[in-house]
């Protein structure tokens, strides 16, 4: 009876997705209207907070509204498509029991003939032959007894035949009752579907007004820094040579920790750490670095927040064999089977709604260690995210905020530690 609004696995992430992609907006400077989105009033990205919520509430809303509707369009196709087969096996008995009532009628009419004919009378069976009745005893006995036996077993046919048919009506009005509860529930199912759709709409367009908000920001920020700069270089500060710090001098390659790796997120500006769970996420914008020698394996996965999943196998090092993974909001600068090494940009970070993820990944199936070992759930720091925050403060990189005690699962006994 038509296409299905929501499949399962399918439509049901869909509104995961738009769930993650709200509370992503978070950050954003949309604002919400009567239905409409449209750029923020204020510059100020961080003004579209209780926007977002109520746009929130309605997804969710209109998410609820649809599944139940889907629900009950499902149970009552199902009903449908339960009678249609039942309608099937019962004229299928019908036609069954009326080809065997002929049969039966058939054999007995040949038993009354036979009956007759090897009696001692010249006569034949009156019901049968149409004949004069003048029969034998022996004839006349055996036309009796045909005659009833097809009588009772034709009115056990016909009775047979008359609650067959009764059922055979029966189901084709709960048929009607239940085409009708279709047909009356199509409206709502084709207003559900034009709801989220416009939900999607007003995500999408949400979403880019964040990002026109951000830009506004970021050359507001830019302004005011060359401002200040101006203002600074104006004054005039007497200092001493002796109170001037020496200026480092940038090197290619900085200096590696213990293992011989080295700190992936040193180039990432205003670096903010955030929760460990698969690996360890992260905010900030500039270029990310491979920390050891690899060889890239993958640079995208739509599976991913941003689609951006970077891997690389490590070659060098106490965790050479092992694959580390970048992804979100990321824009790759490496290609598949590129190799890498701590000089090697992999990409640029750039200020979206998810932030960057970094960690262990698996060897091939284009997903996390932690999530192959089954220790993470949705939230939680699993101990493969955990050992990787470990190695990056041995780099001299902040490390993620735990968010349980102790970790979920373990890492292998002879997986490296820092």
């Amino acid at each position: 009876m038509g296409k299905r609004l929501i499949r399962d696995g399918s439509r049901a992430r869909t509104w995961i997705h738009l769930r993650a992609l709200v509370l992503a907006l978070s950050l954003g400077g949309a604002t919400v209207a009567a239905g409409v989105v449209g750029p923020a009033a204020a510059s100020s990205s961080g003004g579209g907070s209780s926007t977002i919520a109520a746009l929130e509430q309605r997804i969710a809303a209109d998410g609820v509204a649809a599944k139940q509707l889907v629900t009950r369009y499902d149970k009552d196709e199902a009903r449908e498509a339960a009678i249609k087969r039942q309608l099937v096996k019962v004229g299928r008995e019908l036609v069954r029991g009326r080809a065997a009532r002929a049969m039966l009628a058939l054999k007995l009419r040949q038993i009354a003939i036979e009956s007759y004919v090897n009696s001692d009378s010249s006569g034949a069976v009156a019901d049968v032959l149409d004949v004069p009745s003048d029969l034998s005893s022996v004839a006349a006995v055996y036309t009796e007894v045909a005659a009833n036996e097809l009588s009772t077993t034709a009115t056990g046919y016909e009775a047979d035949e008359y609650l067959v048919a009764e059922d055979q009506t029966r189901l084709r009005n709960e048929q009607r009752a239940v085409e009708a509860t279709l047909r009356a529930l199509l409206p709502d199912r084709v207003a559900a579907e034009a709801a989220v759709a416009r939900d999607e709409a007003l995500l999408q367009g949400a979403r880019g007004d964040v990002r026109t908000a951000l830009a506004v920001d970021t050359k507001k920020d830019a302004a005011i820094d060359a401002a200040a700069e101006d203002k600074l270089a104006n004054q005039k500060i007497p200092v001493s040579a002796s109170s001037l710090d020496p200026v480092p001098t940038p090197t290619a390659t900085p200096s590696s920790g213990p293992s011989g790796y080295v700190n992936p997120l040193r180039g990432v500006a205003a670096l903010y750490p955030e929760r460990i769970d698969q690996g360890v996420d992260y905010a900030g914008y500039g270029p990310i670095y491979a920390l050891g020698d690899g060889t890239v394996l993958s640079t995208v996965n739509g599976g991913w927040p941003g689609g951006t999943y970077i891997t690389y196998r490590l070659s060098d090092g106490p965790a050479a064999g092992l694959v580390v993974y970048a992804a979100e909001d990321i824009e790759p600068l490496v290609q598949v089977g590129e190799s890498v090494t701590p000089s090697t940009v992999l990409g640029t970070v750039y200020e979206g709604p998810d932030g960057i993820e970094t960690g262990w990944a698996d060897n091939g199936t284009g997903d996390t260690m932690a999530r192959d070992a089954s220790q993470f759930y949705g939230w939680n720091s699993t101990a493969f995210g955990a050992n990787f925050s470990e190695l990056l403060v041995s780099l001299g990189a902040l490390g993620g905020v735990p968010q349980n005690h102790p970790f979920t699962g373990v890492v292998p006994s002879d997986w490296p530690t820092w």
